[in-house]
Order: C-alpha cells, then sequence, then structure tokens
C-alpha cells in the first residue's frame, strides 16, 4: 500500500505533527510504503527520525510565492506563524495555488492508493479537489473545529468534507463535535483514539521529595492556560515545590509566560522547547504534570505523562475527562472551568475563581505525592493500554482498507 500523507503545518513541535511521524513510521513498519506533504518556514527541511528525507515534499512559507509566515491550526503555534483569519483573500488564493499544485505533481510521480490528510480545513479540501479519485482519510484534531467555528468568513471554503471516505476522530466527544459543526454522518467517522510512543515514555525513578517536581510541556499560550499556572503557582508559595515550564511559543503570549515565569525566581526551570527523548527524561523524573488548558481534543500528553509515573492536574474538558475520568481520585485532580465567553478563552471575571481552583488542586496534588505511595504500574496500564502507537494503528489501517474498498 502506498501512503501519501499530508499536514499544512510543521510536521514536528506539535501534537498533530509528533502524531503524522509517529503514524509513518508505523506505516513503514508494516512494509507501506510513504511520502509526506508538509508546510514549513523558509527552506529549512527538519529532520524527522526514521522518514527519509526523499520520502518528503516541504512547502516553504516566508518566501515567494507563500511570502508570509505558516499558518497554524492554533492562533499561537510555537514557532512565527500566521492566523487564518488575518490572512487575505489574495494569501488564501496563492496558498490554494501552491498545495493544489504540489498535491497534484506528488500524485503524479508517487501514485498513492489512499492519501491520509490531516485537520478537516483548507488543506484537505484542496486535496480532495485534486484528487477526487484517491481513496482519502482524514484526522481530525480539534484544532479544524475551533478554525472553523472561530472564522465564520472562512467557512464557505470548506466544503466536500462529505466526499472524504473516512473521518477519524481522537475521541467519542470529538465524533459527535463533527457531525454537529459539519453536518457529517455519523457512519462516516471511525473512533481510532490517539497513541503515544511506549517506547520512549515509561515510569523511571523518581527525583527525591520535596520538593515536589511539577511539570507542564506544551504551547506557551493563553489558551492552555499557561499565565492562570504561572499566577496561581505565584500565589501557592510552596517551598516544597519546584515548577518546570517546557515548550515555546511566540508573540505577545510567549513574553507574557516568559515574563510571569521570570517574577518566580528559582522556584521554576525554563527549558525551553525540548527534543522528545529530553521530555521523556524529565517526566520520568517529575512528580505531577500539569495541562490547565482551556481547550484541547484529546491531549495524549497526559498519556505520556501518566506512562511516565505523573500524577495528573488538567481541565475537566471533555477529551482529559475520557483519557482520564476512570482513573483513581489519587492520581489525577480535575480543574473545573468557568463559563467561556469563546471557545478557548474564560470569561474573564471567574479568572480569580479559577486562579484558587488551581491553587486548591496544586495543594492537594503536592500533599498527596509527599505522603502517598508512587503510582502503581497496574493503576496506570489500566488506563493507558488502549492507547498504544500499536492498538491504535491497527484501527487506522483498518480504515485505510476500507476507504480503499468503498
Amino acid at each position: 500500500m502506498k501512503i501519501l500523507h499530508l499536514i499544512s503545518q510543521h510536521p514536528q513541535q506539535t501534537g498533530s505533527g509528533f502524531y503524522v511521524q509517529n503514524l509513518i513510521r508505523n506505516c513503514s513498519r508494516k512494509g507501506y510504503q510513504n511520502h509526506l506533504i508538509a508546510g514549513i518556514s523558509g527552506n529549512v527541511h527538519p529532520e524527522l527520525p526514521g522518514i527519509p528525507p526523499d520520502n518528503c515534499t516541504y512547502i516553504p512559507f516566508s518566501c515567494p510565492p507563500l511570502d508570509f509566515t505558516i499558518p497554524g491550526m492554533s492562533d499561537v503555534m510555537p514557532y512565527p506563524s500566521s492566523r487564518f483569519s488575518d490572512l487575505s483573500e489574495q494569501q488564501l488564493l496563492c496558498y490554494t495555488s501552491v498545495f493544489a499544485d504540489t498535491i497534484r505533481k506528488t500524485v503524479q510521480v508517487f501514485c498513492p492508493d489512499v492519501i491520509h490528510s490531516h485537520h478537516l480545513w483548507l488543506a484537505t479540501v484542496i486535496a480532495r479537489s485534486v484528487c477526487p479519485h484517491i481513496p482519502m482519510v482524514t484526522s481530525c484534531h480539534s484544532t479544524d473545529l475551533r478554525q472553523y467555528l472561530q472564522n465564520p468568513h472562512l467557512q464557505q471554503k470548506i466544503y466536500s468534507l462529505e466526499q472524504i471516505q473516512t473521518i477519524l476522530a481522537l475521541s467519542q466527544t470529538q465524533a459527535e463535535q463533527i457531525v454537529e459543526i459539519h453536518g457529517l454522518q455519523r457512519e462516516k467517522i471511525d473512533i481510532v483514539g490517539g497513541g503515544y510512543d511506549t517506547s520512549r515514555f515509561s515510569i523511571g525513578k523518581k527525583a527525591e521529595t520535596p520538593p515536589v517536581q511539577l511539570l507542564y510541556a506544551g504551547k506557551l499560550s493563553a489558551s492552555k492556560g499557561v499565565p492562570l499556572l504561572l499566577e496561581a503557582y505565584a500565589q501557592l508559595d510552596d517551598p516544597r515545590t519546584h515548577l518546570h515550564l517546557v515548550g515555546s511559543g511566540s508573540g505577545a503570549e510567549k513574553d507574557r509566560c516568559i515574563q510571569l515565569a521570570n517574577n518566580l525566581g528559582n522556584r521554576i526551570s525554563v527549558h525551553g522547547a525540548l527534543p522528545q527523548e529530553k521530555l521523556a527524561q524529565l517526566m520520568a523524573e517529575c512528580h505531577v504534570f500539569i495541562l490547565p488548558s482551556f481547550f484541547e481534543g484529546l491531549p495524549l500528553v497526559l498519556l505520556e505523562a501518566l506512562s511516565s509515573g505523573c500524577r495528573i492536574i488538567c481541565s475537566d474538558l471533555p477529551g482529559c475527562k475520557e483519557l482520564l475520568g476512570s482513573a483513581p481520585q489519587d492520581l489525577v485532580e480535575f480543574i473545573e472551568l468557568p463559563n467561556m465567553v469563546k471557545v478557548d478563552q474564560p470569561d474573564p471575571s471567574q479568572m480569580d475563581l479559577l486562579t484558587q481552583r488551581v491553587i486548591r488542586s496544586l495543594k492537594k496534588i503536592t500533599e498527596t505525592v509527599l505522603t502517598s505511595p508512587p503510582p502503581s504500574p497496574g493503576s496506570i496500564a489500566s488506563i493507558t493500554h488502549t492507547y498504544s502507537w500499536e492498538s491504535v494503528f491497527s484501527r487506522i489501517e483498518q480504515a485505510y482498507k476500507k476507504a480503499i474498498s468503498r
């Protein structure tokens, strides 16, 4: 089987980028031929472990003809980026033209049996228009649903999704959202879940306590709840804890996160972006992972942290509850989110209340770490076992075969 993979943004540094990399490596292990089309910044080609450069075609931004920074599926990306909401009609036309031309030429040479695109967004629509005769599978990552809701002026450009053979959802909640937002038939959607690398993320020797080692890893942005976390941690003022901040961002939101972190002095370690192997090592040493996000699909980083032996503090979003709702109470602390004025923005009048909820969760889980034995491998495995990449890929592989047979 020959599979053409398509993602419009960097194939690294984000959850969907790592998802694509893991997917291609699993396809290769089964003997399938793969080719990747992805967006990049300038002409800096990424090094993707296990994926030969000859199997990749990159679409460069920040140089002609796409002389603007690469648009990201989130408004704040861990690298310089544009927002789809800010692109002019001329920029959108150029974007469409370059992606269409690249997809068309790659298909002529590679002759794929199936196209696997990522995000129910513009690149997927372009690929479906250019190659209507090739079976297509598309993964939803939730950020695409958020873009659709936040950009009513672009909704008319998201058409022909019903012509996709199979749409892959990360969760039951996401599948319901796809039906509600795009009006697609439920039988077109397969729930395949998300996968994490079991060979990389595993329980290691934890650091001695105190201090309790707390970890956030992800984009440095407001929608991820990073300023909220840093402001709550400043008020916590507990010398028995130490916070690690991992990730990168861009623009004013990143600057604000860094300033708040600098105000914490030696109570925090700011690591910047870390490669996956370094992040896995840090997770194995830390006791608590924190994800106070305002919007998520199925946050696989929670599985990586849990598999590394971390207790979890996270928002009570549907994707988080779907992953960890059955976990023992001493393993997970859910933060109740207030009313949202936008899909990823809480009511500003509720922020003080939300800050106090984060502080309470930090206090409670700190005491749990200091007074209780570490999480047992059995309790962790009972949650994570269905999310190995082997399990997830078997479901994706069936989707490929079903799409080709239709």
